[in-house]
């Protein structure tokens, strides 16, 4: 009875949860932040009446990982194609809330959230991989002495808090032949990684090779890298993907056709020219630290496309091999049809 009490409560607090969430989606755009470009490094504008209203929203703040989205922006890509986009920064609303509920028509997911979203019947739909393979992993002040997941073993990680990243660590530790239990995991959320390394808060924490750890190494920081993708394919999932609603997807296609061209244009101008691309990132997000922006955009420029024929494509394989594991580990209920879950429908192939 009591576990049958606790099921009941759970799904109580999920109906609440659902209507609060609508709630906030619907009222979220009062809260949300606009970046936009300042008028002089814009080419010269149709008229906002000629152009359709479009908004865009990060995961995150800016950040090297958006920035074919600026550059598409900067260069007139948009206006192009008819269109006048709003780059917005989240919020208290998830990127993946304000897409689901077209609040936002595009934005910044990942391969994990789209999933989560599709099996608990949120259509979403990831339209490009941002960048072909995971580029994060696991890093540490090389005074730690952590060169292998074996090395985890009595040192505290800090992470967002999520059980997906718990259970990638221990998988990580067990692979290599330690024991994960004796790892001691700390929610640090949005802490400095290299404040709270050198603090002594932290021994280790997931981070983003071309930010974290490039912004580590620009304040001198002797590191040890581990990359996720190394340890398992599994973990050599898509993270960033841009998404949209199938709604969008079945009852507006040209607007999602207009967009991604314009985006496309926009990531291939950064792999071509990161120099100039990253510029105009700093143009419309001037509060980023330009050091780090250049050398984060000249790693990340040979990271875009990688090995893939084109930018932003995406492989079914690579979708299941995670999806999988998602549900064998019982983050998920049942298997998703990842066919439904991604598209390359909306890439142009270069061919």
């Amino acid at each position: 009875m009591e576990f049958e009490r606790m099921n009941n409560m759970k799904k109580n607090i999920l109906v609440l949860l659902c209507l609060a969430i609508i709630f906030t989606m619907v009222t979220a755009g009062c809260g949300t932040k606009r970046t936009e470009a300042p008028k002089e490094t814009l080419p010269a504008s149709k008229g906002s009446s000629e152009l359709q209203k479009v908004s865009f929203v990060l995961d995150w703040t800016p950040n090297t990982n958006h920035t074919g989205i600026y550059a598409a922006k900067v260069k007139g890509y948009f206006e192009e194609e008819g269109l006048d986009v709003s780059i917005i920064q989240p919020g208290e609303s998830s990127a993946d809330q304000l897409v689901a509920t077209n609040t936002a028509q595009f934005g910044i997911s990942y391969q994990e959230g789209v999933t989560f979203a599709r099996a608990s019947g949120i259509p979403l739909v990831s339209l490009a991989a941002v960048i072909q393979h995971n580029t994060s992993g696991f890093g540490s002040l090389k005074s730690k002495g952590i060169t292998s997941p074996k090395d985890f073993e009595g040192k505290k990680y800090g992470g967002w808090g999520s059980e997906v990243e718990a259970a990638m660590v221990k998988q990580a530790v067990k692979a290599a032949g330690g024991n994960p239990e004796k790892v001691k995991i700390l929610t640090t959320g949005t802490t400095d990684f290299l404040q709270a390394s050198e603090s002594g808060q932290i021994d280790f924490a997931w981070i983003f090779e071309g930010w974290d750890y490039t912004n580590a190494l620009n304040k001198g920081a002797e590191i040890n890298y581990i990359p996720l993708r190394e340890l398992s394919d599994v973990f050599d999932y898509y993270t960033p993907v841009i998404v949209t609603n199938e709604d969008n997807i079945n009852n507006n296609r040209a607007l999602v056709e207009k967009f991604m061209r314009a985006v496309q244009k926009g990531y291939q101008f950064t792999i071509s020219n990161p120099d100039a691309a990253a510029e105009y990132l700093l143009q419309l997000a001037p509060e980023l630290n330009k050091e780090l922006v250049m050398k984060s955009q000249k790693y990340l420029a040979s990271k875009y496309k990688d090995d893939a024929p084109y930018w932003g494509m995406q492989k079914k394989e690579v979708w299941e091999k995670y999806m999988k594991w998602l549900y064998e580990n019982k983050f998920i209920d049942s298997e998703i049809d990842v066919e439904k879950a991604f598209t390359n429908d909306f890439l142009g192939t270069g061919k």
